[in-house]
Formats: structure tokens, C-alpha cells, sequence
């Protein structure tokens, strides 16, 4: 009885212990310390204790590439909630062959009818159809338009090349607009964002930024951006000291920002349902996005085991997100950006990143249940 009582004591008290923390296996440690990285930033945490798991230069400002696109995208979803959709109007003038565009900034608008049917995206021809139709005999048009973007103009123009020529005008004041003939939609904010950090698209993040940056108040240049940045961070209570920001997308060379941040913001992403766009839009090692092809041949045991932000540019390969070890996540960012400007040299990077990756990465336990006792009060079958 005394033992059984023990036994008891001892479980319970084992139960409230925490969990083992992980431990880095020695080929991580080498793999970090490899010349295919050349001296890059890491920092591995246990997003539930904020445990430091592994960190090597993390608080080193470094061009991060398109892992920048998380913050991008994450000041997005805050200045305007996932829900945020864009709309886009052709109007009538006093004049048959003269229109006007008038657009909410819509970030996503397309010529593609393809990509417009997969992606439920704003089908700008629409709009000019719409208009045509009431004077199919126009072989020229005058397109005066406002908030919408003037590679969409270009792109219609080239869409209707051949067919009839558009001259376009920006203009500021649309108070004598006549009649509404048509307008599109965008998808919610939030299948924009996912589609930005799954295929790594540098002009949606840039135009995100710059947008977030006008929307709160900032110009809509890289100074804006870096405004919209540092509040984002201090919203979030997450250091970015140093941070220094020239672009959206993440392309500039000049951009700084450290590991530790990324991270930081990971770790707030992961722990705030307002946020979760932002996980849901990151590839899946070996099976989505920019990540499809990563991990199968040279880190297969972590196939569907990481889910991150890939990046590159000339001098920076980096790789940021969460990797699974059993029945739990951690929060990595990986960014070596002091390699030679050579592809294969950015290819042994990511190599060493997926290797590296896989030493920690294990598939959560599949739960075993004890067989069900036999019921010794069954009658027997008859024969």
C-alpha cells in the first residue's frame, strides 16, 4: 500500500516537471560552423519557455532577403485585418470614348484570366469590357484613372494591344465622375498575404509595405516603411534595434535587421490568433511553395516537418519559421549573408540549412492505445 502510494507521489510529481529541453546534436553545431555558410546568424527558441535553444551571432544586423517579406506582410494584416478586400470601378464621362479607373490600391489586380479563376483575383478586363460594350465601334479610349497602380494600366494595355489603344491619364479629383458601369473585388487581405510568403512575390510585398506605410500615416517610400516597421515592432514589444529597411521585399543589400528579431516576431505570429494568416501562408519543407523542392533530396527525414520563409539574394541565403521536434515547434531563423555572389554557392548554403534542420527535426509520436480487455461475458457463437 505504502509502495503504491509512492509510485503514485512520484508520478505526479513527474507530471509537473517540464518537459526535457532539446538539445542540439554536435552535427548541428558543425553544420552551423560550416564554411557553406560563412559565419551566418542562427538562434533556435522554445516558443513556449522563450528557452534559447541554440544561438550563434544572433543579434548580428544582417540583409535578411525575402525572410523580410514576415514583416511585410505581418504590419499588412495589422494596419488592415485579414478580412480587408479592395475595390475597383470604370465610370462614364461626358464623353464616349473617355473613362475612368477610380481603385482602393487593390495590390493584386491581374490581366490573367487563368490567374484571375485560380486565385478568385480582381479580373481588370472586366471592368473595360464593360465599358466597350456600350461603343463597340471605339478603336481608342482615353483612361483616366486614380489609386490603382501603373504597371496594371501598362499591363491592360497590353492586354488590348492590337485591339484598340488606351491613352491613360492619372488624375487626383473625381468629383464629376458620371456613371458607375462596372467593379471587382479583390479576395480578402488575407489569401493576398498567404499567396505573397508561399511563393516569396516581391512586388505584392512591396506594395504592401508601401501601402501599410501610407495607411498609417507614414510616406510611401522607404522611409515610411521603416516607420511602419518600427511601429509594428513596438506594438509588438520586440526589439529592432539597428533595423534598417529600404524595401518591402526584401532585395535591397542595405537592409539590416538580426535573427533575433525575426524570431521574436515568429514567436508573436505563433502566439497571436490575430496573426495566423501569417503561418498559414509559410511553405511546408518538400511539399508547398518555395520550399516544394527543398529538403526531398537532401534532408528527406524533414520533409513536412518545416514550415518557413525561404530568402535570397546575391550575398544572402536564409531560411526562417518553425521546425517540428515531436510534439512540439520551435521557432528558427537561419541568415548567412556574407556568401559569394556564385548559385552554387547559394545552393551548398541551403543545402547546409535543410541538413542542419534535419538533425533536429522529428515527426510528432503517433499515440498508442492499450487493446481493449476480451469480454469474458460474451455468449459463445453457435456452430
Amino acid at each position: 500500500m505504502r509502495f503504491a502510494v509512492l509510485m503514485a507521489g512520484l508520478l505526479s510529481l513527474n507530471s509537473a516537471l517540464p518537459a526535457q529541453a532539446l538539445e542540439v546534436p554536435t552535427s548541428f553545431v558543425t553544420t552551423s560552423h560550416s564554411p557553406a555558410l560563412h559565419n551566418p546568424g542562427i538562434l533556435i527558441v522554445d516558443p513556449s519557455t522563450n528557452e534559447t535553444v541554440y544561438s550563434h551571432n544572433a543579434d548580428v544586423l544582417r540583409a535578411p532577403a525575402s525572410v523580410l517579406k514576415l514583416v511585410s506582410t505581418t504590419s499588412a494584416l495589422k494596419a488592415f485585418g485579414p478580412e480587408k478586400t479592395f475595390t475597383t470601378t470604370i465610370s462614364a464621362t461626358d464623353k464616349t470614348n473617355k473613362f475612368v479607373l477610380v481603385g482602393e490600391g487593390d495590390p493584386w489586380l491581374s490581366t490573367s484570366k487563368l490567374e484571375a479563376t485560380k486565385y478568385k483575383r480582381a479580373y481588370l478586363p472586366t471592368l473595360l469590357n464593360s465599358a466597350l460594350a456600350r461603343s463597340p465601334h471605339l478603336k481608342a479610349i482615353s483612361l483616366q484613372y486614380k489609386n490603382i497602380y501603373y504597371q496594371d494600366i501598362q499591363a491592360l494595355q497590353r492586354f488590348y494591344k492590337g485591339k484598340i489603344k488606351i491613352y491613360p491619364h492619372a488624375i487626383s479629383d473625381t468629383s464629376a465622375l458620371g456613371e458607375t458601369i462596372a467593379k471587382i473585388t479583390s479576395p480578402p487581405l488575407s489569401t493576398i498575404i498567404e499567396f505573397t510568403l508561399l511563393w516569396s512575390d516581391n512586388l505584392l510585398a512591396a506594395r504592401l509595405a508601401l501601402m501599410t506605410a501610407k495607411e498609417e500615416g507614414f510616406p510611401a517610400d522607404s522611409f515610411g516603411i521603416q516607420s511602419s516597421f518600427e511601429k509594428l515592432f513596438n506594438e509588438l514589444n520586440i526589439s529592432a534595434k539597428g533595423l534598417v529597411v529600404k524595401d518591402g521585399a526584401g532585395l535591397s543589400h542595405e537592409t539590416r535587421i538580426s535573427a533575433r528579431t525575426i524570431v521574436e516576431l515568429l514567436t508573436k505570429i505563433k502566439s497571436e490568433p490575430s496573426l495566423e494568416t501569417i503561418y498559414a501562408g509559410l511553405p511546408l519543407s518538400g511539399v508547398t511553395g518555395t520550399l516544394k523542392h527543398r529538403f526531398v533530396k537532401d534532408a528527406p527525414s524533414a520533409v513536412a516537418l518545416v514550415k518557413a520563409k525561404t530568402g535570397w539574394i546575391n550575398s544572402t541565403v536564409s531560411l526562417a519559421g518553425y521546425v517540428n521536434v515531436g510534439d512540439h515547434d520551435y521557432v528558427f531563423a537561419v541568415i548567412a549573408d556574407h556568401l559569394p555572389n556564385k548559385e552554387s554557392v547559394r545552393q551548398n548554403a541551403r543545402v547546409a540549412i535543410d541538413k542542419m534542420l534535419a538533425t533536429i527535426a522529428k515527426p510528432a509520436p503517433v499515440p498508442t492505445f492499450p487493446e481493449p480487455a476480451p469480454d469474458v461475458t460474451a455468449e459463445p457463437a453457435n456452430n
